[in-house]
């Protein structure tokens, strides 16, 4: 996970988060992230082991357009009736 950090740039920023955080609340902020991080994990599983839901396909014969009564070329077509 911190493979190109190093153990003196983890140690920095831990030294830098006591100073910014304190000692009192580091261990609620790790406990925060843990949640996070396995909540996101749960999710992301679930989506992976979701099966995809099949797809209604819709043919030609099947999509009925009705023009509606407002439009210029019906209105056209039932002026060349007349």
């Amino acid at each position: 996970m911190f493979s190109g950090i190093g153990a003196t740039g983890i140690i920095l920023i831990i030294l830098v988060a006591l100073l910014l955080f304190g000692p009192n609340k580091l261990p609620e902020l790790g406990r925060a992230f843990g949640r996070t991080l396995r909540e996101f994990k749960e999710g992301a599983r679930d989506i992976m082991d979701e099966e995809p839901k099949p797809r209604k396909e819709i043919r030609n014969e099947e999509v009925q357009v009705q023009p509606s009564a407002k439009s210029d070329s019906t209105q056209s077509s039932t002026k060349l009736q007349d």
